[in-house]
């Protein structure tokens, strides 16, 4: 699926560029994007609306394929090009190697908060797992609930949680398959001013501890102001 990568680069966008019909021309969303991410990282994305955040997170999840340039993302297999993927490869790539953190949470309401993470693991599979791999599942999922502060509330449906738990349970659920890199789209739009200082603080403590790099969109600059570095994004363009 990719080629070896030896430096310690975790994700490597080279000249992205996406065109888009528009009328009878074309219009460019992004204009030959080029960063890296280091292991660890936690880069922030920002910028005015239109500017091009979330559709660059959308090509770095396999949602949206750009029209030239590379996303390119170190795994324990090598590279893997994030730009090429489609169908069910962007599924398993997704699936795999990604944790993403949409700011609506998209929780399942038939689902307890505990029920959320299970699901995880078994996406994909066409058996049940069962035993002690199911065991050592429940166990991390207890662990990650503990890791949000929301061990406690692990039987509840999450139509009973605040949109500040919410988020910590989306953020939970995002690390249950141990991903390669977080992507986080506005995840504290929503809420008041402590809840969001919390999920951010909990991103941050929980990416940092699992070493998980993390591209972080926002327009609040006092979150932004705590991560490791922030691009900004104007036009679909880089600024210096």
């Amino acid at each position: 699926m990719g080629t070896h990568s030896t430096d310690n680069v975790a994700l490597r966008v080279k000249d992205i560029t996406l065109d888009i019909k528009d009328g009878t021309g074309t219009r460019r969303l992004l204009d030959h994007i080029n960063f890296t991410v280091a292991p660890g990282e936690l880069v922030g994305i920002t910028g005015p609306s239109g500017s091009g955040k979330s559709t660059l997170l959308a090509i770095v999840g396999c949602l949206t394929q750009p029209s030239s340039g590379e996303a390119l993302l170190s795994t324990n297999d090598g590279e893997i090009a994030l730009h090429e993927a489609s169908g069910a490869a962007a599924a398993a790539i997704r699936r795999d190697h990604l944790g993403i953190v949409f700011q609506q949470a998209n929780l399942l309401p038939a689902l307890t908060v505990e029920e959320q993470l299970l699901l995880m693991p078994r996406l994909g599979k066409v058996f049940p797992i069962k035993g002690k791999k199911w065991q050592h599942y429940k166990d991390k999922a207890a662990r990650l609930l503990a890791g949000v502060e929301l061990e406690d509330l692990k039987d509840r449906k999450v139509s009973d949680l605040s949109g500040g738990q919410q988020a910590r349970v989306n953020l939970a659920r995002a690390l249950m398959n141990d991903p390669q890199m977080l992507l986080i789209d506005e995840p504290t739009a929503a809420l008041d001013t402590h809840a969001a200082e919390k999920v951010t603080e909990l991103i941050r403590t929980m990416a940092k501890e699992a070493n998980i790099p993390a591209l972080y969109v926002s327009h609040d600059e006092d979150q932004l102001a705590t991560l490791d570095r922030t691009l900004t994004l104007v036009d679909g363009k880089l600024e210096d």
